[in-house]
């Protein structure tokens, strides 16, 4: 990797045996293998069997969860948050385990519309709920800085499974609940 970040360099102009660039490529390749490092990652190992016997049957909400991926299409970032809510029968997950499928999906290559529901997917695979609900609200540097170049713009998604897609009082609840 390191040898194309440095012909990636040289092909814009620039010396890659320059003082401030000699180390650049490798630092650009370790920075790229970490930002993508969700290929590493599965499911199964992410849960980590944090998953527990609850007669819980209320919302479960962790909202504000930061994300960074990089957009497929631009290779450059787009970053924000994400909101996740789940109504359990009988099994919840482990608190961190919520951000750190997040974070599994969001290092690698995506475009925003998929890592909703993939996060969706992955929390409802984990605790087979009665629902799920997952927004995510993001910046994206590619249309930030470049093409139309909009400063302010920010792109939302969702994805709805279960009660949450089937009952507008069950969606609303959650709405209303992230946007305090």
């Amino acid at each position: 990797m390191e040898e194309y970040f440095s012909k990636i360099i040289e092909s814009i102009g620039e010396d890659v045996t320059r003082e401030g660039l000699v180390d650049t490529p490798k630092r650009a390749a370790k920075a790229f293998a970490f930002l993508n490092n969700g290929y590493e990652k599965n499911l199964e190992e992410v849960l980590n069997g944090a998953i527990f016997e609850s007669d819980s049957e209320d919302m479960v909400i962790v909202k504000d969860i930061e994300l960074y991926s990089l957009c497929e299409h631009h290779l450059l970032p787009f970053v924000g948050k994400c909101h996740i809510a789940y109504l359990p029968q009988g099994k919840v997950l482990g608190l961190s385990k919520l951000a750190r499928i997040v974070d599994m999906y969001a290092r690698r290559l995506q475009i925003q519309e998929n890592l909703t529901t993939q996060i969706a997917d992955a929390v409802n695979t984990a605790v087979n709920a009665r629902g799920v609900a997952v927004v995510i609200e993001a910046k994206h540097m590619c249309m930030m800085m470049r093409g139309v170049e909009k400063q302010n713009s920010v792109m939302t998604t969702s994805s709805m499974k279960g009660i949450f897609r089937e009952e507008m009082n069950t969606r609303s609840e959650f709405l209303s609940l992230i946007s305090r």
